[in-house]
């Protein structure tokens, strides 16, 4: 899921004006203002309501933004989010918003360039999830065939044993273009087996905290023991020989590691 975030007057006008440029489901996360409806008072969390057209609307307690675009990010192609001043997604910012290096600058919503805020938007890195993948792979049209789906996901140890430094995170940094490229290769070998009929893989970049997630592998194949199989192989290749790099922050220091991850 692609995502952008608009800041200023008209934030709100504006993601509904580039929504209708964009191909796929697209949402809007909107922050919210003080004194619009809050969430439902009482024991419930949350509220959801349903249209006999299939129409719905929300309301709850105890979300982040990080957790909603989590949940968004498996069925919807793009998101825009309106208000958030301190995401660190591409923002275009609107007369005098208070973003740090946003994007791009505007006066108005109608002085923005579509075509520059898409270009913004798509290249900028997706956002990835387990369950990203693992519709994708559902989605394949080979899925017809499997009867199995296996997956990995890499996290940040915060402690390897209990006597060590803790880790506060880690950053990663791809070698452009080669990284993504032999990771795309690996996906392509391995559907080469048999009974394997899709191969989904993704590592994160940037600085990410200690207990997030980093990396996932999806396996769709026919029988359980190719999608193990396959899954281990996956990891373990990606590791080998995709060109990515640590960078690890601990209580007591920052270094490099070396061996390729």
């Amino acid at each position: 899921m692609q995502l952008l975030g608009i800041v200023g007057p008209e934030a709100r006008s504006l993601c509904e004006h580039l929504a209708a440029h964009l191909d796929g489901r697209v949402a809007i996360v909107e922050h919210r203002i003080e004194g619009s409806p809050s969430a439902p008072d009482g024991d419930v969390d949350t509220v959801y309501e349903l249209a006999s057209d299939g129409t719905w609307t929300a309301a709850g307690a105890d979300r982040t933004l990080d957790g909603i675009l989590d949940d968004l990010a498996a069925t919807y192609d793009h998101a825009l989010l309106a208000g958030f001043t301190d995401a660190d997604v591409p923002t275009v910012a609107l007369g005098d918003a208070d973003v740090e290096d946003p994007t791009i600058e505007a006066d108005t919503a109608d002085a923005v360039d579509v075509g520059e805020a898409i270009d913004a938007l798509a290249v900028a890195e997706p956002r990835v999830t387990l369950e990203t993948l693992v519709e994708r792979v559902k989605a394949s049209p080979r899925a017809s065939h499997a009867g199995a789906i296996a997956t990995f996901t890499g996290r940040v140890r915060t402690k390897d044993g209990d006597d060590d430094a803790e880790t506060l995170s880690l950053t990663f940094e791809k070698y452009e273009g080669v990284a993504e490229e032999r990771l795309r290769s690996i996906e392509s070998e391995l559907m080469e087996r048999d009974g394997v009929e899709e191969v989904a893989m993704f590592h994160r970049t940037g600085t990410i905290e200690s207990g997030e997630d980093i990396v996932f592998v999806v396996v769709l194949a026919g029988h359980r023991e190719e999608a193990f199989e396959t899954v281990s192989d996956g990891i373990n290749r990606l590791k080998d020989e995709v060109p990515i790099f640590k960078h690890e922050t601990t209580v007591e220091e920052d270094f490099w590691v070396h061996d390729k991850q």
